[in-house]
């Protein structure tokens, strides 16, 4: 017998009540934005406690959720490209990118389409904090916090992502066990040697500095302001300066110019309890004696900045010693910024168009110079995968324990043969089970912060850098092994949190990277460079660097020429890529070779 019809409508209806009552029920008592319902960078706000409106202002979207595109929206993302679409072109067709780099008014245009299209997905001024999931003064004043690009997942949702996955995250230590622990050494898909995470730790630890206050918090500038150098404030950078000449202290061990041990520079440095006085040196960051490596670049940029200052001198006989010294900070870290875009940028983006460090091409623009370091940008360079576990220097190999907190074996082997040991050794690959064991806990401890900072999904960060969120775990990894153990541990792939996304993400087509780090770390790191002052028209100009000498220091710094410049007798090879030679004696294993499957 054939039930009525209304019969089954009212059926219809109790299971429709039935299921919409169950949802009620699974977040009734939780804010109603925990779900994150709004779409294209809509704002969610709470109106009383179940309902949320969406503001959908300057976002080009309208609707409940800021889920449709105005016209004028569509036509935009109509012709302009994915980022997906937008990296094959630029890791591809090196003939149209010759052109391109070649004529010069298109290569300053399509800087300037970089510069700005990167600074445009950064927040000025910031807008969130950790302490508040909503805009505050605080974010904008408060310079001791890091800035966030998205707020906390708010602290009463049903899950730490907000309403995806477990209510339990998996345990920190059993996803750094499974997930990162290196089997075997992966190394580099770009053939990048040990010099390139060596200047990733030295660079960026200039503005990278969490307080031990908490994860939030940051005891540094926010930008590069040469810290590393001259350190964090008056009193660091007067103990490091001779007042002589505007050059920094120093002294010769070896016939070499090296940074003056710490009892004749007594700055604040960071090294173990009973450490002998010829392994402690005096440098402008507390740390920076960690690491032959770290301790590698700052003895050539302190060697560089006598160098200029000496020119300078010569050049400006009248000057006093101060007007030296502050222009010669200026010229280098006008140099810094020069050898970040053209040599470190261009490495690490592997595009065939030619990065140049082209500050005015902006001047015709509404640009802000001013930034903020964010939270995120700090989680996403932690880099530790490229890292090997040890390396071999003037015929003898050092283990990373070795290494810790012995500077002198730069001294003991020279700047020279330290600095072609590690430019003739890969690196590692920043991709899953690559996490050696002398960096494990650091691993460890970034997910951690992330909890306890309550940062949202890695899918949620892709939308934010209009990427599409993933919608398994096998299109993350492109593994099946490591696609199953992640499915084990979330249980929902808008549960992965943002640093485990990074580091588990595929690398993208001729790439060391996943698009996630390449799209997200592109333009915090563009912001962060072109909205340093000297590059406004106030400072770009020769009289800011003590002339057009000054000037031309800048303009035509490069890694090799800085290195070179302070280095007796031949110079090694000096790049962030193996010497030719050295590549087809690589291991291919991870896609390490030049013509391995990437």
């Amino acid at each position: 017998m054939t039930p009525p019809k209304n019969l089954l409508a009212v059926v219809a209806i109790v299971v429709f009540c039935h299921a919409s009552l169950a949802e009620s029920d699974a977040t009734e008592g939780f804010h109603p934005c925990c779900s994150f319902p709004c779409q294209n960078q809509g704002v969610c706000s709470s109106r009383g406690y179940s309902d949320y409106e969406c503001d959908c202002t300057r976002t080009g979207f309208y609707g409940r959720n800021c889920e449709h595109a105005t016209l004028l929206k569509s036509v935009e993302l109509l012709v302009r490209p994915s980022p997906e679409t937008l990296h094959h072109l630029l890791v591809n067709y090196e003939w149209l990118w010759d052109i391109v780099s070649y004529l010069g008014p298109l290569h300053r245009f399509f800087m300037k389409r970089v510069y700005l299209s990167r600074a445009d997905n950064v927040d000025t001024p910031p807008i969130y904090t950790s302490r508040h999931e909503y805009i505050t003064m605080e974010a904008a004043f408060n310079l001791t916090y890091y800035a966030r690009t998205l707020p906390p997942v708010h602290e009463n949702c049903p899950t730490p992502m907000g309403v995806a996955g477990k209510k339990l995250q998996p345990d920190a230590g059993v996803v750094t066990e499974r997930l990162f622990r290196r089997d075997i050494f992966k190394p580099s898909p770009l053939n990048s040697n040990v010099l390139l995470p060596a200047f990733a730790q030295y660079f960026t630890h200039q503005f990278f500095k969490t307080d031990k206050d908490g994860p939030q918090y940051q005891w540094g500038g926010h930008g590069v302001d040469g810290s590393h150098i001259y350190g964090n404030d008056k009193e660091a950078s007067d103990i490091l300066r001779s007042f002589r000449g505007g050059r920094l202290k120093s002294q010769l061990l070896k016939g070499e110019e090296y940074p003056p041990y710490l009892k004749d520079a007594p700055v604040h440095m960071t090294y173990p309890p009973n450490t002998p006085d010829r392994q402690k040196f005096a440098i402008g960051h507390e740390f920076y004696g960690l690491l032959p490596s770290l301790f590698l670049y700052s003895t050539v940029w302190l060697r560089e900045h006598n160098r200029v200052a000496a020119i300078l001198s010569r050049e400006h006989p009248d000057w006093a010693d101060e007007q030296i010294f502050q222009t010669t900070k200026l010229v280098i870290i006008g140099e810094t910024i020069q050898v970040v875009v053209n040599d470190y940028v261009q490495h690490l983006s592997n595009y065939h168009i030619r990065v140049a460090f082209i500050p005015d091409v902006l001047f015709d623009t509404p640009f802000q110079y001013q930034n903020r370091i964010a939270l995120e940008f700090n989680h996403l360079y932690h880099w530790h995968p490229m890292m090997p576990d040890d390396v071999t220097i003037g015929g003898r190999t050092y283990s990373m324990s070795e290494q810790m907190f012995h500077p002198e074996i730069v001294v003991e082997h020279g700047v020279a043969a330290t600095t072609e040991a590690l430019a003739s050794q890969i690196s590692g690959a920043m991709t899953f089970r690559n996490h050696g064991n002398a960096t494990l806990s650091v691993a460890k401890e970034i997910i951690l912060a992330g909890r306890q900072l309550r940062l949202q999904s890695f899918n949620q960060y892709r939308k934010r850098f209009h990427l599409a969120p993933y919608e398994n775990f096998y299109d993350l990894t492109g593994n099946q092994e490591m696609a199953d153990a992640m499915e084990e541990l979330y249980g929902d792939i808008d549960a992965v949190e943002f640093y485990v996304g990074l580091v588990m993400e595929k690398a993208a087509e001729k790439a060391k990277f996943g698009l996630g780090i390449l799209e997200m770390g592109a333009s915090y790191s563009v912001k962060g460079l072109m909205s340093n002052p000297i590059c406004s028209p106030e400072y770009w100009k020769a009289s800011t660097f003590g002339g057009q000498v000054g000037f031309d220091i800048v303009k035509h710094a490069s890694l090799e020429t800085v290195f070179c410049q302070n280095i007796r007798g031949k110079c090694p090879h000096v790049s962030f890529e193996l010497p030719e030679e050295l590549i087809s004696e690589q291991p291919c294993t991870g896609g390490g070779c030049k013509n391995a499957e990437l």
